[in-house]
């Protein structure tokens, strides 16, 4: 054989293994993919809801403590925190890997049930553990509060799944202390601290139904010093505004929002064991009862593949105008059971 035909056969088994090599590459890509695109259809399952009673009476059973006024509600907070901690894919709004990074929904779903919790747990610091506005804070609600408000979005140093695995600790301590006869700790069911919350909670939903409602732009009138002629503001505004949502963005809010709805039903089911004395007094049972039936409305199953934005009218539906219905329904009648809790 010449030195011709050697250098032929020689090349040609090179470009045949580059071509094997590549071969094996490119499947290699693709079952990659294939497996980012699988985990992230999986990791975007919303949580589902759980029995706060059932869960409650669980924790009692490992604490073999009874359950004290207060203790559905924390264990339900607790719940909450771990949900946003151990479902699947964990906590998802800090990834930087895939196929967390190019998640949006659940990361947004997480936020939204973040806030309530960080809500819940000001509220419990401030308010429930403590008998009057001079009394002394719980030592481990002071350190539990500000660790549900650190960063959402911190990957490390520290993670934020590190700090609130703290705050959960601090929960759990609170709750073993809570459910000790001997121990200060203490949790107080009165009307005016529920009211407190619900105020907060009345804030959010105000905020979230006004973003929804704005998926299709509308021109508002400035209504910022109504009632008020002698109210100032710090910057000029024009005196109609147009509102819209970015497109980008439209999804974002609807998960938010069904975050929010979802964490919010579970700590309103909390609120109605460990508060019933004080809503039957109040007559105002049904009213918490129709709030709740009002937010189970935005976790029903979303049978489109995309959160549709269609016009108020038109051919196409928008889903965030319905989950505006449902968020505004619910807000409004938080504002009826403020006004009984103060009045009824």
């Amino acid at each position: 054989m010449g030195l011709e035909s050697w250098k032929n056969r020689l090349s040609f088994s090179g470009l045949g293994g580059n071509k094997t090599l590549g071969k094996i590459i490119a499947v290699l890509v693709a079952i990659y993919l294939i497996l980012v695109v699988v985990m992230g259809i999986y990791w975007s399952s919303e949580p589902e809801p759980f029995n706060v009673r059932q869960n409650a009476q669980e924790m009692a059973a490992e604490l073999n403590r009874s359950a004290v006024p207060g203790f559905t509600s924390t264990a339900t907070a607790i719940r909450i925190a771990e949900t946003l901690l151990d479902k699947p894919g964990g906590y998802l709004r800090n990834d930087i890997m895939l196929p967390g990074v190019y998640l949006d929904n659940m990361p947004n779903w997480e936020f939204g049930a973040l806030v309530q919790l960080r809500d819940f747990t000001r509220a419990m610091r401030t308010g429930f553990s403590r008998s009057q506005s001079q009394s002394k804070e719980d030592v481990d609600l002071v350190i539990a509060e500000p660790q549900f408000n650190f960063d959402s979005k911190s990957w490390a140093l520290p993670s934020s799944e590190g700090e609130y695995r703290r705050g959960i600790k601090k929960l759990d301590s609170y709750l073993v202390r809570l459910s000790d006869p001997k121990s200060p700790a203490q949790f107080y069911t009165r009307a005016d601290n529920l009211t407190a919350w619900l105020k907060d909670v009345e804030t959010r939903l105000g905020s979230l139904s006004q973003r929804l409602s704005a998926s299709v732009g509308k021109a508002r009138l400035n209504t910022d010093l109504a009632g008020d002629t002698a109210a100032g503001q710090s910057t000029p505004t024009a005196d109609e505004v147009l509102v819209k949502t970015p497109w980008s963005q439209i999804d974002d809010v609807f998960y938010e929002a069904r975050g929010t709805s979802w964490a919010l039903i579970e700590l309103l089911e909390a609120v109605e064991v460990d508060f019933q004395d004080v809503l039957e007094k109040k007559n105002a049972l049904v009213s918490l009862r129709q709030i709740i039936r009002e937010l189970e409305g935005t976790q029903e199953t979303i049978w489109s593949p995309l959160i549709l934005n269609g016009s108020g009218f038109g051919f196409l539906a928008n889903h965030s105008l319905v989950m505006a219905n449902y968020i505004s329904r619910a807000n409004a009648a938080i504002i009826d059971l403020r006004t009984l809790l103060k009045q009824g």
